[in-house]
C-alpha cells in the first residue's frame, strides 16, 4: 500500500522539526546560545505563519486509506489539516513563543545546556503539533509520547538539582502508568471495532453486537484515562506540583499550557470523532472526574504559600472546569466541545500572563507568595498585569475573559442536562475566589522590602504580549467564541 502525502499539510509539522535539527547541529559547532534561541523563534514563526496560510484555504488531510479498502464516504486520514487543527496548532505555536522568551533568561541564569533545551522544547512541540491533527488512534498514541518523551530530559534538566530530577521521575513513572493504560483501552476498542481510525471506529460502535458492548466501553474508559494524564486530572494529578515546582519556569508554562491545550483537543478529537454514540458511558465518567478535579485542586490551592505550588493547583482546577462540558456526552456535543476548546484558548492567555509574572518576580524576590507583596510600590506595572491575570482567572471584572469563559462552559453543561455538575463549578469558582483575591490584594500592601525585579528584555516581552491579549480579549471575547464555532 503506497501513501501519497501532502507536503503542504504537514508543512507547519515539518518546519518545527527541521528548527529543532537546525539547533542541534548548530550546537556541534559551538554556535552562540543567543542564537540558538533566535532559530527557535525563527522556526515557530515560520510554522505559525504557515498555519495562518493553511487557514486562509480549504480542509487538506494526508496519510489517507485508499479508496479500495475503504467503504462509502470520505476517505480514512491519519492526519488532517481543518480549521479545529489549525485553531489549535496556532494556539500551541503562540504559546511555545511565549515560553522561549521566557527561556531565554532561564538558559543563562540556570546554565542550561542550550542546544539541549532548545532541541528537546522543539521536539515536544512537533508532537502537540501532530497531536491535535491526529485521526486515528496510532498516531494519537506516538504523537502524545512525543510530546511527553522530551519533557521528562526538560524537567531534570538542570543535572545537580535533586528537586528536578525527583520531579522527572515522578513525571515519567505516572506518564508510563498512564501510557500502559491507554495503550491497553485502545487494544480493547481495536479488538471490538477491528479498526483505528477515529472515522471507522465510530460506524463500527454505531452497529457493535452486544456481547462486544463491555469490551469497547472499557476500552473508552481507558484511553479516557489515558488523556486524564496529560491534562493533570484527577487521579492523574499528582505529579503536577512537584513538577511544576522542580522544572524550570518555563517548562512549568509548557506543561501547563501548550502540554494541556494539547492534550484537550485530542480528548475532544477522540470523543467527538470516535466515540460519539457510547456518550452514555465516558459522560458521567468525565462528569465524575470534572467534578473531583476542580474540586481538590482548588482546596488544596487554599493552603499553598509557594506561588508556582498555587499556579499548579489552580491549573489542575482549571482543567475540571475544561472538562465539564464534555460531561454531556453525546447530547448536544458539539457545542460542548466548543465550550472546552473556548476555555482552553481562554485560559492559555491568563495562565502564560501569570507564569510569566511570576518567572520575573521569583528569579529577584523568590517565589513564595510573601516575596510578592508590595511589589506594587516597586513595580507598580508589574503588579498591575499580574493583579489583572489573577483577575482574569477568578473570573471577575475587569478580567472579562475569564467571566466569558466560565459562562460558557456553565451554559454548555446546563444544556447539557448535568445540571448537578454546573453546580459544583459555581461553588468551586466561589472558592477560587479566595486565593486568586488573596494573592492580588497582597501585591498592594505595605512591605519594607525593597528589592527591584529584573524582567529581561525577553520576559518583558512575553509580558506585554500576553497582558494585551488578554486586554483584547477582555474588551472583545467573542474574537475568540466566533472563532472556535467556526472551528467546531
Amino acid at each position: 500500500m503506497i501513501q501519497g502525502i501532502d507536503y503542504v499539510a504537514v508543512a507547519p509539522v515539518l518546519i518545527v522539526a527541521l528548527a529543532a535539527l537546525a539547533v542541534l547541529l548548530a550546537d556541534l559547532f559551538d554556535v552562540p546560545r543567543s542564537v540558538l534561541g533566535w532559530v527557535n523563534l525563527a522556526g515557530l514563526g515560520v510554522a505559525l505563519g504557515w498555519v495562518a496560510v493553511l487557514g486562509a484555504g480549504s480542509r487538506r488531510a494526508t496519510f489517507c486509506l485508499p479508496s479500495s479498502l475503504r467503504g462509502q464516504g470520505p476517505p480514512s486520514c491519519s492526519y488532517v489539516a481543518d480549521s479545529f487543527t489549525l485553531l489549535f496548532q496556532g494556539l500551541v505555536l503562540a504559546a511555545a513563543l511565549i515560553v522561549v522568551l521566557l527561556s531565554l533568561g532561564e538558559i543563562t541564569r540556570s546554565s542550561l545546556p542550550a542546544g539541549e533545551y532548545h532541541f528537546l522544547l522543539l521536539s515536544a512541540i512537533v508532537g502537540a503539533l501532530t497531536l491535535v491533527a491526529a485521526r486515528d488512534l496510532i498516531t494519537l498514541v506516538v504523537a502524545l509520547e512525543t510530546l511527553s518523551l522530551p519533557v521528562f530530559a526538560l524537567v531534570a534538566l538542570r543535572r545537580y538539582d535533586g528537586v528536578a530530577t525527583e520531579a522527572a521521575v515522578k513525571l515519567f513513572l505516572v506518564s508510563v502508568i498512564s501510557a500502559a493504560v491507554m495503550l491497553f483501552g485502545i487494544s480493547l476498542v481495536y479488538g471490538a471495532t477491528g479498526a483505528m481510525h477515529l472515522d471507522r471506529i465510530a460506524l463500527s460502535l454505531d452497529h457493535l453486537p452486544s456481547r462486544l458492548g463491555p469490551v469497547a466501553a472499557a476500552g473508552t474508559i481507558l484511553v479516557i484515562g489515558g488523556f486524564a494524564f496529560k491534562v493533570a486530572a484527577v487521579p492523574f494529578h499528582f505529579w503536577a506540583p512537584d513538577v511544576y515546582q522542580g522544572a524550570p519556569l518555563p517548562i512549568a508554562v509548557f506543561l501547563s499550557v501548550v502540554s494541556k491545550a494539547a492534550g484537550f483537543a485530542g480528548l475532544a478529537i477522540t470523543l467527538s470523532l470516535g466515540f460519539p454514540s457510547y456518550g452514555h458511558v465516558w459522560g458521567p465518567a468525565i462528569a465524575v472526574l470534572a467534578a473531583l478535579t476542580m474540586t481538590l485542586g482548588n482546596l488544596v490551592a487554599l493552603w499553598q504559600r509557594h506561588s508556582v505550588r498555587l499556579l499548579a493547583w489552580s491549573s489542575v482546577a482549571q482543567s475540571g472546569y475544561m472538562l465539564a462540558p464534555l460531561a454531556v456526552g453525546s447530547h448536544k456535543l458539539p457545542g460542548a466541545v466548543a465550550a472546552t476548546v473556548s476555555y482552553v484558548a481562554l485560559y492559555a492567555v491568563m495562565n502564560l500572563g501569570a507564569f510569566a509574572v511570576v518567572a520575573a518576580v521569583a528569579r529577584s524576590r523568590g517565589p513564595l507568595l510573601d516575596d510578592f507583596q508590595g511589589l506594587a510600590r516597586r513595580d507598580p506595572l508589574l503588579a498591575t498585569a499580574l493583579a489583572f491575570f489573577l483577575i482574569c482567572l477568578a473570573g471577575l471584572p475587569p478580567g472579562i475573559m475569564g467571566l466569558f469563559a466560565k459562562i460558557v462552559v456553565v451554559q454548555a453543561t446546563v444544556a447539557g442536562g448535568v445540571t448537578w455538575l454546573a453546580v459544583v463549578m459555581a461553588v468551586n469558582t466561589v472558592i477560587g475566589l479566595y486565593y486568586y483575591l488573596s494573592w492580588a490584594a497582597r501585591l498592594f500592601r505595605p512591605t519594607t522590602s525593597d528589592v527591584p525585579v529584573r524582567t529581561g528584555n525577553a520576559t518583558g516581552l512575553a509580558i506585554a504580549a500576553a497582558a494585551a491579549g488578554a486586554v483584547v480579549l477582555s474588551v472583545a471575547p467573542q474574537i475568540v467564541l466566533d472563532a472556535v464555532s467556526a472551528a467546531t
